[in-house]
């Protein structure tokens, strides 16, 4: 069980092809197929390969009544006809407005292996055990500037505390078994106190 997330109550929504119940293993979570009033935070999963099915709009949609933090999660982010920008772009479709405040890098051979923060443009390789931050490059930092702007004019919006809130929502790409985006997962799970 993870110990940050254990005081909270924290439900998992999505369709199971996007393994909520990996999801909800690896964040003391459990998986819910209804709306429940009490809970601390909402993880959101989405399998970009198949999309998100109506039940789990509609999850979403009931939660904006209660103003439940809600976290966005990606996964099978190492498929290489996967995309996160696009699972975002579904994801701002079909729920609400969704931030991203990591972008993913990938290796030479096109797999996922680290997250650049578009806060801090700091990057975290996790390539390494454990995963180290380490300074973007030059290139890194041109080629996410457009989405930095937009990152920090939204987050700005709407000030600090947005997502304990219940007013912004994070889409976090995630790889299990390489531990990616669990630490991201991780700290906003720690901005929610109970």
């Amino acid at each position: 069980m993870n110990p940050v997330a254990s005081a909270l109550t924290i439900a998992v929504y999505g369709h199971i092809s996007a393994d909520p119940a990996a999801v909800a293993q690896v964040f003391g979570a459990h998986v819910s197929e209804e709306v429940e009033s009490e809970t601390d935070v909402a993880i959101f999963v989405i399998n970009p390969a198949t999309g998100i099915d109506q039940k789990t709009i509609e999850m979403w949609q009931i939660y904006d009544e209660f103003l439940v933090p809600r976290i966005v999660v990606v996964t099978h982010i190492e498929n290489p006809d996967v995309d996160f920008d696009d699972a975002v772009m579904l994801a701002n479709r079909v729920f609400d407005y969704v931030s991203t405040p990591y972008l993913v890098l990938h290796d030479e051979a096109g797999l996922p292996c680290a997250l650049i923060s578009l806060e801090s443009m700091q990057v975290i390789d996790y390539s390494t055990v454990p995963a180290q931050k380490i300074a973007s490059e030059p290139e890194h930092e041109t080629l996410v500037q457009e989405f930095r702007e937009e990152y920090m004019e939204h987050t700005l919006a709407l000030g600090e505390g947005a997502f304990a809130a219940g007013l912004l929502f994070p889409a976090i790409p995630l790889w299990i078994e390489r531990g990616i985006g669990i630490d991201i997962v991780d700290s906003y799970l720690k901005q929610i106190s109970v």
